[in-house]
């Protein structure tokens, strides 16, 4: 591999890692900080892109429809989750195996309403800077992924500041620890954790949007991204923002370098090898909960 081929997918890996990051802030969130096994969160990215195509239609830009999107997505993600609570949470036992398949059922049913809604066809939007590109240092850079790189830097840093300077946001990352100690300091676990939800589910709109930003987007297309983003959650260590952006760099660096030198046919195990190595060597991820 030539230097000027290795430096073209060191940058596109950079680019692809921010989008990376972007569609697992919620997982991080939902996995990482409360230990629910939110296996349907690549299907809600999904709902979200499929959300942001039908505001497109009416003459939205794709990323202001994003936006938009999130008090709606919160409130589904309150609900979702007091539902889980309701069946799962408050009964114990082995609610872990017991969620993925509840979660699971909702990816599938979520699926095939799409399906019935939509079509099986792709659906893609259109905007300005989706078919453009910048050119900086002499590299072509396409607009779509530096605005996915550029959001997902937003986000994290809107989550991190949000998690450390406020007391709900400090609940959120205490509940997981130690719910008896949290309500001794006057905060119910289940609204914390209900509120916590929500905002994994809000970032779903935006990550769903800069998903039909990235390429087009069919109803089965949540199954892709299990992989990539349950790998940078837990690569992140569980419950760390910044680690999740980390993460989505390392990711998507080390898939663009196996696609440029190995071919496509390897990129797709790429997520799971690299989750597996992180299990095997560090399990508590790069920065730990």
């Amino acid at each position: 591999m030539s230097l000027e081929l290795l430096v073209e997918a060191v940058v596109s890996g950079i680019l692809l890692g921010g989008f990376y990051a972007a569609v697992s802030l919620g997982l991080s969130v939902a996995f990482g900080l409360l230990d629910v096994p939110h296996i349907a969160h690549p299907t809600l990215l999904v709902v979200g892109a499929y959300a942001t195509y039908a505001l497109a239609q009416l003459g939205i830009d794709p990323i202001a429809a994003g936006f938009m999107l999130m008090p709606a997505f919160f409130v589904i993600g309150v609900g979702l989750y007091r539902f889980y609570h309701a069946l799962f949470e408050r009964r114990g036992g082995d609610i872990a195996l017991r969620g993925l398949a509840f979660f699971f059922g909702i990816a599938f049913i979520i699926e095939v309403v799409l399906i019935l809604v939509f079509g099986v066809d792709q659906r893609l939007v259109e905007a300005a800077y989706i078919g453009s590109s910048v050119q900086l240092a002499g590299l072509q850079m396409p607009s779509r992924m530096l605005i996915a790189f550029a959001l997902a830097g937003l986000l994290t840093l809107l989550l991190s500041t949000y998690l450390s300077r406020t007391f709900t946001g400090r609940a959120i990352k205490a509940v997981a620890q130690d719910q008896t100690a949290l309500a001794l300091m006057g905060a119910d676990p289940v609204r914390i954790k209900q509120s916590a939800f929500g905002i994994a589910t809000a970032t779903c709109a935006i990550a769903g949007a800069l998903l039909i930003i990235v390429g087009p987007v069919e109803p089965g297309m949540g199954r892709l991204y299990i992989g990539g983003t349950f790998c940078v959650a837990v690569l992140a260590g569980l419950g760390s923002m910044k680690g999740t952006l980390l993460a989505g760099l390392i990711l998507g660096i080390t898939e663009s370098l196996v696609l440029t030198s190995l071919g496509t046919s390897w990129a797709p195990a790429v997520s799971f090898g690299l989750l597996l190595v992180v299990l095997a060597i560090r399990p508590s991820g790069l920065f730990g909960r």
